[in-house]
């Protein structure tokens, strides 16, 4: 029985490297459980259908940079000197910039307060204010619940998000981050 399973452990294996080599782009090899080994055909690979799948919206770089860029230079016009970040759906983060004179800990701060903001869909000064009603969401990783971030959405939905770090305060950080939002409706 042991010898059975085993062999069934290989062509499993064996049926897995076929794959993963068909995928590749390369010509697949089989190898039997008594160890030969026979040519085979390129593994095929099977679209899934459409209703396993999702479609997602994303910002491309170009956008992304056009944010930045935007929230930077209002910051900049009011003689502040800050880092701004902007991230994906999914926390990646697609463009930063550290204007002149940025403190360090705005590069990191900036990168959190985008993250939160696209993770609950709304600017973080928001979420700062949950905080009272539920302090454990301060312990989430990555996330950073200070005024300074604010969601970019599409449909309806959250895409992306814009963090501010290095003003004053949290109020200008995101009025910042704001202007780097409202220039992707223009």
């Amino acid at each position: 029985m042991k010898h059975v399973k085993k062999a069934h452990r290989t062509r499993l294996i064996t049926g897995g490297a076929i794959v993963a080599l068909g995928l590749a782009g390369v010509g697949a090899y089989s190898a039997s459980a008594g160890g030969e080994d026979t040519a085979a055909a390129p593994a095929t690979v099977t679209e899934a259908k459409k209703r396993n799948t999702t479609a997602t919206t994303h910002l491309t770089i170009a956008a992304a940079t056009k944010a930045a860029r935007a929230a930077l230079d209002a910051a900049e016009a009011e003689d502040q000197r800050v880092t701004v970040a902007v991230v994906d759906r999914n926390g990646n983060t697609l463009v930063t910039l550290r204007g002149d004179g940025a403190g360090p800990q705005s590069y990191e701060s900036a990168e959190r307060k985008a993250y939160t903001a696209v993770s609950w869909n709304a600017p973080t000064s928001e979420l700062a204010k949950r905080l009272a009603q539920a302090p454990n969401l301060k312990d989430i990783p990555g996330t950073l619940f200070l005024g300074g971030g604010a969601p970019v959405t599409a449909g309806g939905a959250p895409v992306a998000g814009v963090g501010v770090a290095g003003a004053p305060s949290g109020d200008l950080d995101e009025k910042f981050a704001r202007a780097g939002v409202a220039a992707l409706a223009r």
